[in-house]
């Protein structure tokens, strides 16, 4: 029957493929998702029951998913969720996507982040919470303050905090050191919006949808990461850290910055890809 699961399967991942210029894998990978959504069940459940039809009203909530797929909106935004380092967080047109990349910056400052004792960690521009609660969640005994100056993406962050459970997380309503007064931390983690104003990249894929303001910083993307490096290190004890996720082809520029701005140490660190993806130094 078309609406089988095998047979919306056989359709609509080679549908899908084409229109979005999609791998099979990640195809085929989407539109089991979409169906999960729909019938709430498991990967598992769609593999041993390929002959499971759909009713009218299954088939119309999941044929509209898939056209809003199909006009290129992200699937984590349809589903409402995305994975990150283990854990899966909300995700709302608010903030923007976790990305794997991201898990780099995380990995890095955990490096620098005692198992036990004091230590305070600053996130700013959290979004929905992805990095600062991973981190928290990875050192529960550590404090950690995360700054967003979107009160819609901090309410996505205080809900992924309660559903997962993490208390040792202040989320905070600022423009990146503004409400923060004298505070100190041990470590600042960054990831800044760092595209270019004019970059054509806005104009494809997931990011047309992802809010502006996330992505965007100036002519060479760069203004955010100019203003944090500067002030940075007034809101860091002695010998504190500061990185920050960038651009592909940001690296040199940003390790510039960082030092004219008194960080010593100053070196980049490569993701899966080979790109160097974060850049980290000391004050």
């Amino acid at each position: 029957m078309t609406r089988c699961i095998a047979r919306i399967l056989r359709l609509h991942v080679n549908q899908l493929q084409s229109t979005l210029s999609l791998d099979p894998g990640t195809a085929r990978i989407e539109v089991q998702c979409l169906l999960q959504e729909v019938l709430s069940v498991n990967r598992a459940y769609l593999l041993t029951h390929p002959e499971r039809v759909l009713s009218d009203d299954e088939y119309a909530r999941y044929n509209a998913l898939l056209e809003r797929r199909m006009q290129g909106e992200p699937i984590a935004y349809l589903l409402g969720e995305r994975e990150f380092f283990g854990l899966n967080f909300k995700v709302t047109p608010a903030t923007l996507i976790p990305r794997p990349d991201t898990e780099l910056l995380v990995e890095l400052a955990l490096q620098h982040i005692p198992q036990r004792g004091q230590f305070r960690v600053l996130d700013m521009g959290t979004g929905s919470g992805a990095v600062a609660l991973s981190i928290a969640h990875a050192r529960p005994d550590v404090e950690v303050v995360a700054v967003d100056a979107s009160e819609a993406a901090l309410s996505v962050a205080r809900e992924n905090a309660q559903r997962l459970n993490i208390s040792n997380v202040r989320l905070l309503h600022s423009d990146w050191f503004a409400a923060l007064a004298t505070e100190r931390f041990d470590l600042i983690v960054s990831n800044p919006p760092y595209i270019e104003a004019n970059d054509a990249h806005l104009s494809l894929g997931d990011v047309r949808f992802e809010p502006l303001s996330a992505l965007v910083s100036g002519a060479d993307g760069l203004d955010d990461i100019r203003r944090i490096s500067a002030a940075a290190g007034s809101h860091l004890h002695p010998g504190g850290w500061l990185m920050f996720e960038h651009g592909y082809d940001q690296s040199a520029r940003v390790r510039q910055l960082m030092q004219q701005a008194g960080f010593t140490g100053v070196a980049s660190a490569r993701d899966l890809s080979g790109i160097e993806r974060v850049t980290a130094g000391h004050a």
